[in-house]
């Protein structure tokens, strides 16, 4: 099945692929909304998207069918900017192919992808794994880094000049952005990073 909000590379694709004996081509849609609908109908084993599919996109696109049984591997094919291929592997894509490459790639890596392989260009895998702290708001970087002084949350109240009911709004959001269940976590957590980028 094929994704693609253009028209003209929606029909340049179709032909391309219902020319290709080892392909089957089940149905086409211009939205991620119209994709969904269709994957939910019928068996789609490899789905082409581009990256952004109105109006959801691609990255939303993928995580919503992930929770779905049977759903169909995604191979994002779109323009190789920025870190389209980095981001389309951390959504879940099963392959990236570029827009600039030769249209055999494509086809390859969709009969790869369909296989259980996953296919990207090469991607420095470090860099999937996210800092959490590069996660947090201005204001929760600031709030960990005086969490982390044994603040009380009367004294982040006044530090900050934000209620007390603000600090805690702040901090639930913090622990579950740092993946931990209270202060003495979180706290842990920041000298903890800041060791492994050498600050301390």
């Amino acid at each position: 099945m094929l994704g693609d909000a253009n028209p003209l590379m929606l029909a340049a694709m179709s032909e391309l692929f219902e020319k290709d004996r080892r392909f089957s081509l089940v149905a086409t849609a211009a939205t991620a909304e119209g994709f969904l609908g269709m994957v939910m109908r019928m068996p789609v084993q490899v789905g082409v998207i581009d990256w952004n599919l109105p109006a959801l996109g691609g990255a939303r696109l993928i995580d919503v069918l992930r929770t779905q049984a049977n759903a169909p591997r995604l191979v994002v094919y779109a323009e190789d900017t920025g870190d389209i291929p980095r981001k389309a592997m951390a959504a879940g894509a099963a392959g990236f192919v570029s827009r600039s490459g030769s249209v055999e790639r494509l086809l390859e890596t969709c009969v790869a992808v369909a296989k259980g392989q996953m296919v990207f260009p090469f991607l420095d895998i470090r860099s999937l794994k996210q800092d959490p702290i590069e996660a947090l708001s201005p204001r929760e970087k600031t709030l960990l880094e005086a969490l982390s002084k044994g603040l009380t949350n009367r004294e982040l109240s006044k530090e900050l000049e934000i209620s007390e009911n603000t600090v805690k709004f702040h901090l639930s959001n913090l622990f579950e952005k740092l993946d931990v269940k209270n202060r003495a976590q979180a706290i842990a957590f920041f000298y903890a990073n800041r060791a492994s980028r050498g600050e301390m």
